[in-house]
């Protein structure tokens, strides 16, 4: 083996690390947005939908008042997730802004931005020091 193989390898090594790292981070932000959903019937948590490359769109006609199910389908769907791809998560039931702003005592600070907050920690959780810019 030589000189260029072993650059190979480590190449496509490091791209396998990076991808289970997007992956990671991805599913602990999405699932923490998702367990922080307040709870009703359930619809609010069974609407948020991940996508890779384009957002989903409509609702779904679902209820996951414990959450497992959407994070389920989160990991499902992030198991293609590539570092370099654009990910996301939406949730496009009509009241979900509200929300979100605090209209429910279950999460008067809201999910999402509270989440993105706890993205430095979720990195170093699974041992990545991001750089700052």
């Amino acid at each position: 083996m030589g000189f260029a193989d072993d650059i190979a390898g480590f190449a496509a090594k490091t791209e396998r690390k990076m991808d289970l790292a997007v992956r990671k981070i991805s599913l602990k932000l999405f699932s923490r947005v998702i367990l922080k959903t307040p709870v009703d019937t359930g619809r609010a948590r069974a609407n948020w939908q991940v996508s890779i490359g384009a957002t989903a769109d409509g609702t779904l006609e679902l209820e996951d008042k414990s959450g497992t199910a959407t994070i389920s389908a989160a990991t499902a769907t992030a198991s293609a997730l590539r570092a370099g791809d654009v990910i996301f998560l939406v949730n496009n039931l009509p009241y979900i802004q509200r929300l979100e702003d605090g209209y429910s005592g279950q999460a008067p600070a809201g999910m999402v931005g509270l989440s993105i907050q706890e993205f430095q920690q979720i990195a170093d959780q699974i041992g990545i020091e991001l750089v700052q810019i």
